[in-house]
């Protein structure tokens, strides 16, 4: 899609949630029925296009030091007009009409977070950071995000204060209420976990996911081979059940998994009493180790096929995902997010975080 097909696409996206602005104000049916000089669209468009810098010069910029530039007192009057959900809803139908309009392909996705240093609130003592050895207090949010690799475009985000963020429930609840029939994604070993892969692979999905190398971890439950490389495949059941009859099922190590009550898997109940029938969940994948340089290696598993997906290919997948940690980085510098200190420049991230009840 080109510049201004995509620049056409998101000023639709606005436009339509303007007609229907009365669901997206504080107080329907009063907000914004005034003409003023910061009618609605140039509201959103404005937020959408803030950097660093404070309002007052933010707003210079948007209205080219026109006489007609609203004060930061109007502009803040305006804002606080609008909730949350308006900016979300379309970044949400902006960016699926940009993943339809791309070539008819399984979408390759991948998901990882980053801090976000934010307008110093000590009051926010969720995000809030005392700061050490000279530094200055500050706030950080963290910024989890689905992201396509093929097309360079975010999906879904879900922003949460650094004291209390989690990136599996972030992870699935992006995937759960993702509205793509059919995607790979690939994740990093922060990852790692068999309910992230559950929910992956209840929503029809292909995972591929970096896990520990080491003695810790999924690795860990399975009998591997001892050579440097491999590529082996697994069927699981899973069980929450802890029984004589179930430990002996547990010796077979690659067909047998015991999930202790303190570790999430949200497709078996979350208890299980003596009397209660024994229950599984199955779960298939495949345990892939290769080479990264001479003498190190990487381990990485997913439910991809192996006819159609050797291990040249999982490693070439698997590279690719740093194309979000590239993304992360000018994502930082175009929206001059690295220099963060006006409260101003955080709104978005504020809303969204608000939108999402984090």
């Amino acid at each position: 899609m080109k510049a201004k097909q995509v620049r056409d696409t998101l000023l639709k996206e606005i436009r339509t949630v303007c007609k229907s602005i009365e669901q997206f104000c504080v107080s329907p049916g009063k907000d914004f029925v005034r003409n003023r000089k910061m009618p609605i669209e140039k509201l959103i468009l404005t937020i959408i296009g803030m950097g660093s810098r404070n309002i007052t010069n933010e707003l210079l910029d948007f209205y080219d030091t026109s006489p007609d530039t609203p004060t930061a007192s109007a502009f803040v009057q305006q804002r606080d007009k609008l909730k949350p959900e308006a900016l979300e809803t379309i970044f949400k139908s902006f960016s699926i009409k940009l993943l339809a309009s791309s070539v008819k392909q399984m979408p390759i996705l991948a998901v990882d977070g980053s801090d976000v240093q934010i307008a110093t609130i000590p009051a926010d003592t969720e995000s809030f950071f005392t700061g050490m050895n000279g530094q200055h207090p500050y706030n950080l949010l963290h910024l989890n995000a689905l992201y396509d690799l093929n097309q360079n475009i975010y999906l879904d985000s879900v922003i949460q204060k650094k004291h209390n963020y989690n990136e599996h429930l972030a992870l699935i609840s992006m995937v759960d209420r993702s509205t793509i029939p059919k995607a790979l994604l690939i994740a990093d070993r922060g990852y790692e976990s068999y309910n992230n892969m559950a929910h992956i692979q209840e929503k029809g999905w292909f995972f591929l996911i970096r896990i520990k190398d080491g003695i810790h971890g999924i690795k860990d439950g399975l009998d591997l081979p001892t050579t440097d490389t491999y590529d082996v495949e697994f069927n699981l059941k899973l069980t929450k059940k802890n029984t004589k009859e179930t430990k002996e099922l547990f010796k077979d190590k690659n067909h047998y998994k015991y999930i202790s009550h303190t570790t999430p898997l949200d497709y078996l109940p979350p208890k299980s009493r003596k009397a209660d029938p024994l229950v599984f969940y199955k779960i298939g994948f495949r345990v892939v180790r290769f080479p990264i340089s001479s003498n190190d290696y990487e381990t990485v598993i997913t439910n991809l096929d192996s006819n159609d997906y050797p291990p040249s290919e999982i490693k070439r997948l698997y590279a690719a995902r740093w194309g979000i940690e590239s993304s992360f980085r000018a994502l930082k510098y175009t929206l001059g997010m690295v220099f963060s200190f006006k409260k101003s420049s955080v709104y978005s991230a504020g809303n969204i975080c608000a939108s999402n009840n984090v």
